[in-house]
Parts: C-alpha cells; structure tokens; sequence
C-alpha cells in the first residue's frame, strides 16, 4: 500500500518525501481531532475499578 501512495504522488524523491510527511500530518491532525474525539466515550480508560468508600 505504501509502495502505491510513493508511486501516485508527483515529483522527484524529495518531493514524494515531503508531501508523504504532509499526509501523515494531515491524518494524524485528523485523527486528534474528529476520530478520537468522537470515540473517546466508548474508550474503557475512564470507568473506575476500584469503588470509593
């Protein structure tokens, strides 16, 4: 998969490197900020095991 974005992108290999980094950029921004956000409810990391007294 990743041999098929370096072939799609244009350009020299210096080229291709910086806007791979660019798309990475842009799916880890959207990432933080529409997925996670999004399923952070149904994420177990904030439900309590221990129970208070």
């Amino acid at each position: 998969m990743y041999a098929a974005i370096w072939r799609i992108l244009p350009g020299p290999a210096a080229v291709k490197a910086l806007l791979s980094l660019i798309l990475l950029a842009a799916v880890v921004a959207v990432l933080f900020t529409w997925v996670f956000p999004a399923i952070a409810p149904y994420m177990p990391f904030n439900d309590q095991t221990v129970g208070g007294s």
